[in-house]
């Protein structure tokens, strides 16, 4: 601009140079993004996002002292992948590993408050899985968590799923246990010895141990594939019910 002021008497031909605008507006863009992102907060959580590291972490350890009054325990899952045992001891346990993106090693459950409830009401004990922190919006992080929980072995249980795997291990069980609405059950059976396991309404059976129940009438209204199945093991004094999971596999060990 000084040199066309200064030559003013001359007559002058100005030259654009198409490639300098170019990269000129596009770092006067590039500037202008930089500057709304940070006003708005969302440059400070790309940064956050991209300090991530995906870690595995202890659950915080749950125990609860069983009373005499105790006759049932229910549970209900939300997503973990869980292992019930049964056990003879007078106290359920609660443990595991959960998996998160976080940045600088920082834990996100710190409590047994931030994953499970526990509340007794009567003669029974509801535990509740909360679901794993999580991320809304474009930077969407979704956790896994895999859990074991203690039962004794002589109270009565009912699990409840959400499409979620459960692995089930009865060991010396002296009561009775009920399972739905879990994706895939797994029961290991092999230290069992009068136990048994009625599966309802399932779509894959794994397993040669299984006596899969044939009613030509149910299967004509009922299209679908599910099945009815029964694994019996001494008398069959106390049972296993598996109703509305979509696979159920039995390892006996043998």
């Amino acid at each position: 601009m000084l040199y066309l002021f200064l030559g003013r008497q001359e007559k002058l031909v100005l030259r654009y140079d198409f490639l300098s605008i170019f990269f000129t507006a596009m770092i006067g863009t590039l500037a202008i993004a930089f500057a709304v992102l940070n006003s708005t907060g969302l440059l400070g959580k790309v940064e956050e996002v991209a300090a991530r590291e995906e870690r595995s972490f202890d659950l915080p350890v749950f125990s609860y002292d069983m009373d005499t009054r105790i006759k049932r325990v229910v549970v209900r899952n939300a997503g973990y992948d869980a292992t019930i045992e049964s056990t003879s001891t007078d106290e359920i346990s609660v443990f595991g590993t959960y998996r998160v993106q976080t940045k600088k090693r920082e834990k996100q459950l710190m409590n047994v408050d931030d994953y499970l409830m526990a509340n007794q009401i009567g003669d029974t004990l509801y535990i509740d899985l909360k679901m794993l922190p999580n991320d809304a919006g474009p930077f969407h992080t979704q956790g896994a968590a895999a859990v074991t929980i203690l039962i004794p072995n002589d109270v009565e249980l009912e699990a409840a799923g959400e499409n979620d795997s459960l692995t089930l291990k009865p060991r010396s069980l002296k009561n009775n246990w009920s399972v739905e609405m879990a994706s895939a059950v797994t029961v290991h059976s092999s230290e069992s010895k009068n136990l048994k396991i009625d599966a309802k309404g399932v779509e894959e059976l794994s397993g040669r141990e299984w006596q899969v129940i044939k009613k030509e009438k149910e299967q004509n209204q009922n299209p679908s594939g599910e099945k009815d199945a029964l694994y019996q093991i001494g008398t069959g004094q106390y049972h296993i019910n598996i109703v509305s999971c979509y696979q159920v596999s039995l390892l006996t060990g043998e």
